[in-house]
């Protein structure tokens, strides 16, 4: 019941988010349209006084036509006669000193620029003998900075709604993605809980068969293979969990992992280890780096189809451990080189895509290593890479 009203409250919160977005988003568009028709209507009293002004400077109301003229302190405007000629500008700032140079240079500039903010308007008086209306100047005006910053308003609140999507999708897949590891964590957990109790029932079974006449080369295959379901009982149990690292000679550990595996997976392939003579100190924890090793060698093997060859090699240079494992398997495609470690990917028909996965957790996030696909090609093989950093001076 919490969390389905939990999920509620949240959507609530989202979709009201985004109506008060929209709603301001509405609000501003529809007064920077209602700021231009008050421009355009304040540019209509002017270019009337500006008519009235240029064919009866002797009119009564001068005064008031020369302050109607005056007041426009903000809008960029440009009267052109009929015969191209420059009547009259104001308000257009090019950062310079001589404006008129610079208006008469790029006339045709500034007509095109204002005629794309704003419709042009006509300068006209009806001719008292011929009841005719005589064009004398056109009005070109452009924005005025308030306008120009109030225009560019909707465009920052787009941008806003996006980013404000583009963190809720983010939250929605984090949220999603730490429920989906609390769950595979405590499964796992649970795994090695239940496996705990039949395996301290066989260890029971092993010490009564050892005062039985049984062959002795029977119970130390059976012992080993208790030791080995011992090992994967810690290995879910650390899932969830920081594990704790000490100095192992990861020489050794390799070694150990690599011959375990090899001795029970497919007799057809030819595996090969590469390994320095010189002990190698690095942070590790034991049961998880074996992990590591048994999930590249069984892809491996499961790339080649059970049957082809095999090389582990280990080196360091300086203060890094490499350690490439190749294998002449059926290769991976190069857009695939970072799909493959996503959870989930798989292209085994009854595979949960989990194994390269954990892989790349326990090598990067519990022991600060790096692992990628150094090479690949199709039907070839291909050659996975980890690298880890060694402790100086062990």
């Amino acid at each position: 019941m919490f969390t389905t009203n939990r999920q509620l409250i949240r959507w609530v919160i989202i979709i009201s988010s985004f109506a008060i977005i929209s709603l301001i988003l509405w609000n501003t568009f529809t007064f920077f349209q209602k700021f231009k028709e008050e421009e355009r209507a304040k540019m209509e009293i002017w270019s009337n006084a500006q008519k009235i002004f240029s064919s009866q400077e002797d009119n009564p109301n001068f005064d008031f036509l020369v302050k109607i003229l005056n007041s426009n302190t903000t809008t960029p405007i440009l009267v052109i006669n009929v015969d191209g000629s420059i009547s009259n500008f104001n308000n257009i700032d090019f950062g310079g000193k001589d404006v008129s140079k610079y208006v008469e240079k790029n006339k045709t500039k500034l007509i095109k620029q204002f005629e794309g903010e704003n419709t042009p308007i006509d300068i006209s008086y009806l001719d008292s003998k011929t009841q005719e209306r005589i064009m004398v100047s056109k009005l070109y005006y452009g924005n005025a900075p308030l306008l120009n910053k109030l225009k560019f308003y909707p465009l920052a609140l787009l941008l806003i709604i996006v980013l404000f999507a583009a963190v809720v999708i983010f939250f929605y897949k984090s949220s999603k993605t730490a429920s989906q590891n609390k769950l595979w964590s405590g499964m796992a957990k649970e795994t090695a809980h239940q496996i705990g109790t039949p395996l301290s029932s066989l260890i029971g079974w092993i010490e009564i068969l050892k005062t039985e006449n049984v062959d002795q080369s029977y119970i130390l295959e059976m012992e080993k293979d208790i030791d080995r379901l011992q090992t994967i009982t810690e290995r879910f149990s650390k899932i969830g969990s920081i594990p704790t690292l000490k100095p192992l000679n990861i020489v050794e550990e390799t070694r150990s992992s690599f011959n375990y595996l090899t001795s029970r997976l497919s007799k057809l392939v030819d595996f090969k280890l590469e390994l320095p003579e010189d002990d190698i100190m690095v942070n590790l924890n034991q049961q998880l780096y074996s992990w590591t090793i048994e999930n590249l060698l069984k892809n491996s093997v499961d790339a080649m189809k059970g049957k082809g060859e095999l090389h582990l090699k280990l080196w360091q240079l300086e203060d890094n451990v490499y350690i490439t494992v190749t294998d002449t398997g059926k290769g991976i495609p190069k857009n695939k080189f970072n799909t493959i470690f996503e959870t989930g990917y798989t292209t085994k028909k009854r595979g949960w895509g989990l194994g390269l996965s954990l892989t790349k957790r326990i090598v990067e996030e519990f022991h600060n290593g790096k692992i990628k696909v150094e090479h690949s090609e199709i039907d070839k093989g291909t050659t996975f890479k980890m690298s880890y950093k060694s402790i100086i001076g062990l």
